[in-house]
This record gives C-alpha cells, structure tokens and sequence, in this order.
C-alpha cells in the first residue's frame, strides 16, 4: 500500500464477492462493525464509484475503480480519513446510502467478510474474500456457504445497490437463485 503525503492512500484489492447460502457459522460469536455508506452522485442511474463510509466511529472517503474495464473482481482504491464533520457535511449531499453490519472472519482458511444488509436491503447478505495475488484469486474454491459468484453481476456493486430496496433487486436475486435471508 503506497501512502501519499496528504495522508490518503491507494491500494490494488482483489476480490470476489458472493451470494450466501447462508449466514456463516463463523460469524457466531464476532462483534460487527456496524457500516454506513453514502454514494456520489445521488443519480441512481449512475455506477456510483465515489464513497463516503461511517465505520463505527471512524470515517473515510474512498474511490473506487476497476483496473481493467469490465472485471469487478479487481480495483484500485484510494482512501482519505475524514473527520465528523466532513463526513456529516458530506453525508447530507446524497440519499444514496447503503446501512450493513460486517463480520470479519476465516472461512475454510480464508479471510472473509461477510457483510448482512440492515434497512432497505435487509435480507441481503454477501460474503466477499480478498486476495493478495490474482494466482491465489484464481485458484480458490468457495466455501459451502456461498451460493454463486456475483463478483461480476452489476446490479450487486455497492455502488449501484445504493439507494435501491431488496424488492428492487429481487428478479435478480430469485434469476440467481438465491433465497432472502432473515
């Protein structure tokens, strides 16, 4: 992770998201980090790439883009800590947000987050797992409780997700086969 002077920084993810079949075992028993993201710009027609996170008590600003066009499974991300009051300041601008509890966890041996929608997308639970080289992204094998790769269906990005209902997005839920979660 490379760390400029204005105190932000960039770094390559690599990650593949999924469906779950259901919530994890290994969640029991870990304390969620309670999220809150807000989109820019507010229109719903546009991939938001732009973020604005409330982490507990801690807040970010974070960009987010693809490496190679049309592959969702890798991003350069570049991340600026904010204070409170920039990030109420910039919170007010937009409705697009996003409200989610993330569980940090292993799951048959790696590293996982899985991240269980509250407000409007309750129901909705994803389980993303990063990589720190494309050969070990490419050779993993998900667990029993992911249900299918969604790394790239477009309607799951949180960038778009945001502002949207589960009912929005259901028909692509039930086209993938994925059942709501309670």
């Amino acid at each position: 992770m490379h760390t400029f002077e204005n105190s932000s920084n960039t770094s390559l993810e690599l990650e593949l998201t999924y469906l779950a079949a259901h919530i994890p075992s290994e969640i029991d028993g870990v304390k969620p980090v309670a999220m809150e993201d807000t989109y820019f710009p507010e229109d719903k027609a546009v991939h938001a790439h732009l973020r604005v996170r409330a982490k507990d008590d801690r807040y970010e600003i974070t960009k987010k883009v693809s490496v190679v066009e049309g592959d969702a499974s890798a991003h350069l991300e570049s991340t600026i800590p904010l204070d409170k009051d920039e990030y109420l300041s910039l919170i007010a601008a937009s409705a697009r947000k996003i409200r989610k509890d993330r569980f940090k966890t292993t799951i048959d041996g790696h590293e996982a987050e899985v991240d269980v929608f509250r407000g409007l997308l309750s129901g909705l639970v994803l389980i993303d797992f990063e990589f720190s080289s494309y050969e070990d992204k490419a050779s993993f094998e998900p667990p029993a409780s992911c249900l299918v790769d969604v790394t790239q269906e477009g309607f799951i990005a949180g960038g778009v997700l945001s502002g949207r209902t589960y009912e929005d997005i259901e028909p692509e839920l039930t086209r993938l086969g994925y059942q709501k979660i309670e």
